[in-house]
């Protein structure tokens, strides 16, 4: 579940496994071979721990890096006699080192510039807590480091848990602004991912799901208990399957948020698997033609659960007219139900992007002004009462 190195001999017409570096409690990220180094990137908490061995397995040493985050890259040939190495995390930016295969010591080599951006003046620390099953869950908590931070401080909680994908430590423009605006950037790593290895993932997935949903919601739950904001200053935000989770978290737990920021979201889950690429999603969210599956989906579907005299956060839905992989009729018809139904004046806007898909390939102009317009309206939203 967690990984391991093997090597395979086929010399003989045979398939002869040999294992050459066994599974460990942290699950293996990434692993390369450049010269005659065996590099393998593990997880340990979320947080990239390096380490060489030769080529027979057997260990050499870990890559001592000044700071915590992720670490990627190390890739190369059996003749390579220099590799090299990216770190970032939530607060400091891309930055690239040339790595010695021989000595083991790097050097710096390239890094991202950001004007006026001085990453002594931000903090980032990583935190745990309890979900509601009492699992120990990861968050990643970013802001200035002088900022007064209370129940008035506005909060982002960003979450995704699935597909067997980690969210990882990274430094992103669009979190920054927020961090810089004034607001706490709040990162939640979710059972559905693989931060843990496939046990973490397989227990947010298929009848498991309500397991995220739950991982998220105890994860604001845990901030407003710190006085990390309140449910009055905290806003949600997801995209695709993230969309999904907070769709899903808004409606079970209306009373944690004061915004919520579904974007490009999967939320009619009965029938998600009829158009474009969505029958490849079954492997996570089950089948609705099967009845046991059909009955866990209902339970949680987004447009199938918006109630009558509920009083829902206010709601930016974003979404694309040309998104061939989650269709904008998710979000047209959750949009629309979720109007209907609204009992209080809080607002549901729906945000529809023309001349776009789910993300990939959007112009940096529109991504600009996609930005400003979700998290101006979310700071708005929070600041003015």
């Amino acid at each position: 579940p967690n990984g391991k190195i093997l090597t395979l001999n086929i010399s003989d017409k045979k398939f002869q496994w040999k294992e050459l570096i066994g599974e460990k409690t942290f699950p293996i990220s990434g692993a390369s071979i450049a010269g005659d180094k065996l590099i393998i990137n593990y997880l340990k908490d979320t947080i990239s721990q390096v380490e060489f061995y030769n080529l027979q397995g057997k260990f050499i040493k870990e890559l001592h890096y000044e700071n915590i985050g992720t670490l990627s890259g190390f890739n190369g040939r059996f003749d390579s006699n220099r590799t090299y190495f990216e770190f970032s995390n939530f607060t400091s930016p891309q930055r690239i080192y040339e790595l010695d295969l021989k000595s083991l010591e790097y050097s710096l080599y390239w890094e991202t510039t950001i004007k006026n951006l001085n990453i002594n003046d931000y903090v980032s620390k990583l935190d745990f807590y309890q979900s509601k099953d009492g699992t120990k869950i990861p968050i990643h908590i970013a802001h200035t480091k002088d900022l007064e931070i209370n129940k008035d401080t506005p909060v982002l909680l960003y979450g995704y848990g699935g597909f067997n994908i980690p969210i990882l430590p990274y430094f992103s423009k669009t979190f920054y602004m927020w961090i810089k605006s004034g607001g706490v950037l709040a990162v939640a790593n979710l059972r559905g991912g693989s931060e843990y290895g496939d046990s973490w993932h397989k227990e947010g997935m298929l009848l498991n799901k309500q397991n995220v949903f739950d991982d998220f919601s105890y994860g604001a739950k845990y901030l407003h208990s710190k006085t990390i904001g309140s449910p009055e200053t905290t806003a949600s935000l997801g995209r695709s399957n993230g969309g999904l989770l907070v769709a899903a978290t808004m409606l079970q737990n209306p009373e944690l948020f004061k915004v919520a920021i579904p974007q490009v979201g999967v939320l009619d889950m009965l029938r998600f698997h009829k158009f474009t690429i969505g029958w490849a999603w079954e492997s996570d969210y089950g089948e609705p033609e099967k009845e046991e599956d059909f009955l866990n989906l209902l339970e949680y579907s987004p447009y199938h659960n918006i109630k009558q005299d509920m009083c829902y956060p206010t709601t930016l839905i974003t979404t694309s007219s040309r998104d061939d992989r989650v269709v904008p009729a998710h979000s047209y018809k959750f949009a629309a139900r979720l109007q209907d139904l609204q009992s209080c004046s809080n607002p549901i806007l729906l945000r529809v992007e023309s001349r776009a898909g789910h993300g990939a390939g959007t112009s940096r102009d529109k991504q600009i002004d996609e930005i400003a317009d979700i998290f101006g309206y979310a700071l708005q939203t929070i600041l003015e009462d």
